[in-house]
């Protein structure tokens, strides 16, 4: 993935003014749509997994449930990324995991989420296989194969290797950078 150290800093010094023409200059009606969330990020030929990922991700920052993603939700969504505490991330991190909305996730949820990711980012340093059964291993306490939000969020800050793990598997860095950059082809 890189170091995009000096790209965050320049992200956390931009100004909201900046980010607004930013905003306005990729989506002028103030709305960005799935369909334009993935053209604004060069996301083609992407499988399946990543493609609903993306979705996912979509619909997590598209806060109402309107299908758009108003300026407010991207500034909500960049805000949280880059400067959110670790409970807000790790709950995020959850709704993103939690696919079918039932209030907990598991083994499958996570692995398909990780691939996705993958596929996105093109980083496979970690396997996903490896890491949920660490995750399973280390937080699932009870056994039960799936994990609430309380168990998840504690037992993740419990776990400092778990927590760092998530941290590079989720870094969104190199999107906000295509964001940022404005690239678009």
């Amino acid at each position: 993935m890189g170091n995009h150290g000096s790209n965050l800093d320049e992200i956390l010094a931009e100004d909201m003014h900046h980010w607004y023409n930013k905003f306005m200059r990729e989506s002028p009606s103030g709305l960005i749509t799935l369909f334009e969330l993935k053209a604004i990020l060069n996301l083609k030929g992407m499988n399946e997994n990543a493609n609903s990922y993306v979705d996912q991700v979509f619909f997590t920052f598209d806060m109402d449930g309107d299908g758009y993603i108003d300026f407010v939700e991207y500034i909500a969504a960049i805000s949280l990324m880059l400067k959110g505490e670790i409970n807000q991330k790790l709950k995020w991190y959850f709704k993103l995991f939690d696919q079918d909305g039932n209030g907990k996730i598991d083994k499958e949820e996570l692995e398909t989420i990780f691939s996705a990711i993958q596929d996105i980012t093109r980083n496979r340093d970690i396997d996903p296989e490896e890491i949920v059964s660490l995750i399973f291993e280390r937080i699932d306490v009870k056994g039960e194969g799936e994990l609430t939000l309380e168990e998840f969020i504690e037992g993740a800050k419990d776990h400092e290797d778990i927590m760092d793990m998530l941290k590079n598997l989720m870094d969104l860095t190199p999107v906000l950078v295509i964001i940022v950059e404005g690239r678009t082809g």
